[in-house]
């Protein structure tokens, strides 16, 4: 491939796929039937963020929302943290789901590495979806009980997910390729009443069981009243697990699927992102904002119709799976892939969306990356004419992997890169289907999202690198964190920098055009493939080791770079880095935390830098080796040891002259 610049363009719709794009015919009702002057989809954006209310009413209207009491105020306040949307509605996401119900037609395609592929109609995902909420309710599950899943990405766990939605339970989930111990950290927070989950799962060719696994969480949940295991590698042992039913038990009851009525901002799902300081947050979503964050995002900015087949590369434990479900707020047929992306081969993706015709395909940058570098070109092996679009996110989108996508993929496909957070469980930036594609930039700021670039005095900035940063309250915005009570802990994770605006923690760019670039975190946050996860999890697997006295953990996370998380460690007095001792702390990060989050090196160093109350310094250290100045970027003053400092800055020189 020729070296191109950021900023060369790549694709551009015709005048025809601009006239039939959702947005432009949102854009048009707007104009239509609420009389506004939206010349182009700027003003619209504009709009969206100056006169919010308007916007969101819009969304609920156009998208025909299922409302059983009628809303009194939209917005009672502008105020973050503290929004209240929609006050006085009352809906049921599963009800949502199924106003689009079309009882022969697939819901559900699903395939994995051990499962060839299979069709769950809408009939059969409606009949499935009550017979388990039915049971849920028998059982003593009730409207605000939590109900958790360790399950892959299979049906099962998508009708789980919408009984418990019908009925007003609090949806959680971890995949099961957490340990046991991330998953007691997040589950012990919400004391669920029942657990859904997998006797074990498949990834990279082999069969990984569970089964003690789950044994010791139900131990370590006093909460927790009955159990339903799938035997989804095969097992059906139940033994070891006290009050376990099988799946295939559940599913001859009653199949009539009744709605409980709930307010808009009845909790949803709990969802978990990073705890870097302490334990990971348990964020909690409404039915209502995730339903019309959701719809907007995929029915107006994406287009997908029920016509349509919508595929994202993701587990259970990633928020994409939760957006990926959306699709059916919208009708579409949702295609569920489990295991791992390169099995058997690289092409393996690229394969099922051929087989299965999908319209929306979408990936993370890593494995775009890993496409580049084993020397593919799916163009000339696979049949893409019904590709629509191409969607990417988890980490920033290089240059090199813009110009990949359209010289061995397909030069007419829409190319949408995107960033968001599992704290919203959407998108801030991503596409725009009458724009162009430019090479390294993220089309637009979303509907209804008031994306700016601050300065650390709280100034906007154009063309120049800043804190992402969100003026107007979003409804899929969380509405507490479990158990915080006085509100402190979400405070902090997005209100304690700039008063009043949330600071999401991400470094942005936003030029004239209001095209994005994202360059990775501006805080210390874990972000591997998508999952972000706090040191706090890696330093407990890794400091559990006798021969570790200190570690830290820096996610190198850039543009155009591989991702790169290396773990120093301070060894106990005699010990030395063997790769014996390397092996088994890579080892404890992967069974403790997850494969996922395992170190791709491993130093050791003689100090860990810290501030004088004893912070380890990672923010600084992270900045330090991303190659800014370090007189810049540490007050040596405020710190304990600033001898400490010295390896860092030696080694980024050495990291910087391998770009």
């Amino acid at each position: 491939m020729q070296n191109i610049e950021e900023g060369t363009k790549l694709w551009e719709p015709d005048q025809q796929q601009i006239n039939e794009a959702a947005i432009t015919k949102f854009r048009k009702w707007l104009e239509n039937e609420k009389e506004l002057s939206l010349p182009d989809t700027d003003t619209l954006w504009e709009w969206s963020t100056t006169e919010v209310e308007s916007f969101w009413e819009s969304v609920w209207e156009y998208t025909g929302v299922i409302s059983h009491n009628p809303y009194s105020t939209v917005l009672s306040s502008h105020e973050m943290p503290g929004a209240k949307w929609f006050e006085g509605a009352t809906l049921n996401y599963t009800e949502n789901v199924f106003r689009h119900s079309r009882p022969d037609q697939p819901a559900l395609i699903f395939k994995s590495e051990t499962v060839d592929t299979t069709e769950v109609s809408w009939k059969e995902l409606e009949e499935k979806t009550a017979v388990v909420a039915n049971y849920l309710k028998a059982v003593g599950v009730k409207k605000g009980d939590r109900v958790a899943a360790y399950m892959p990405n299979v049906p099962e766990t998508v009708i789980a997910f919408l009984a418990c939605a019908s009925i007003g339970a609090i949806w959680s989930v971890c995949s099961p390729d957490f340990g046991k111990e991330s998953v007691l950290e997040r589950f012990k927070q919400i004391e669920p009443t029942f657990l859904f989950t997998v006797d074990g799962y498949s990834y990279n060719g082999k069969l990984i069981s569970r089964t003690e696994s789950v044994g010791e969480i139900q131990e370590a949940l006093p909460s927790l009243k009955q159990t339903t295991l799938f035997p989804f590698i095969g097992s059906e042992q139940t033994g070891l697990h006290k009050n376990t039913v099988l799946w295939n038990d559940l599913l001859h009851g009653d199949k009539t699927l009744t709605y409980e009525e709930l307010p808009f901002d009845h909790p949803l799902w709990v969802l978990f992102s990073s705890g870097t300081t302490g334990l990971p947050k348990p964020i909690v979503q409404g039915q209502g904002g995730i339903i019309l964050e959701h719809l907007k995002v995929l029915a107006i900015e994406q287009g997908v119709t029920k016509d349509e087949t919508y595929f994202w590369y993701t587990s259970t434990g990633w928020m994409m799976w939760n957006l990926l479900i959306g699709n059916l707020l919208n009708g579409a047929t949702v295609v569920l892939y489990d295991g791992s992306p390169g099995y058997p081969n690289i092409q393996t993706m690229w394969d099922m969306t051929e087989e299965l015709q999908i319209n929306y395909f979408g990936t993370s940058a890593a494995f775009i990356n890993s496409c580049m570098n084993a020397g593919i070109t799916p163009k000339d092996t696979h049949d893409f004419s019904h590709l629509k679009a191409i969607c990417s996110t988890g980490s920033p989108l290089s240059i090199d992997a813009f110009q990949w996508i359209y010289e061995q993929v397909k030069e007419d496909v829409w190319l949408v890169s995107t960033s968001g957070g599992t704290d919203v469980c959407t998108a801030f930036v991503g596409g725009n289907p009458v724009k162009s594609v430019r090479a390294g930039e993220i089309q637009a700021r979303s509907l209804g999202a008031a994306i700016h670039a601050f300065d650390e005095a709280g100034e906007p900035l154009i063309d120049e690198v800043g804190e992402l940063v969100l003026t107007e309250p979003m409804p899929s915005m969380p509405i507490y964190f479990w158990g915080d009570e006085d509100g402190s802990r979400y405070h902090d994770s997005y209100f304690d920098m700039y008063p009043g605006i949330w600071r999401h923690g991400d470094w942005i760019k936003i030029d004239e055009k209001g095209s994005c670039v994202i360059y990775g975190r501006s805080d210390s946050t874990i972000n591997r493939q998508g999952v972000r996860l706090g040191t706090s999890e890696i330093y407990r697997a890794v400091d559990a080791l006798n021969e570790v006295k200190n570690s830290l953990v820096i996610d190198l996370e850039m543009l155009d770079r591989a991702s790169y998380m290396p773990l120093f460690v301070v060894l106990a007095e005699g010990e030395s880095l063997t790769e014996e001792l390397i092996h088994a702390i890579k080892n404890s990060v992967k069974s403790v935390v997850s494969p996922r989050f395992v170190p791709n090196e491993v130093f050791a160093v003689h100090q860990i830098p810290t501030t004088l109350s004893g912070k380890k310094m990672e923010v600084p250290v992270r900045k330090i080796l991303l190659g800014q100045d370090p007189e810049k970027v540490v007050n040596e003053g405020s710190m304990a040891n600033p001898e400490s400092l010295q390896y860092f800055i030696d080694l980024a020189k050495e990291l910087n002259e391998q770009k």
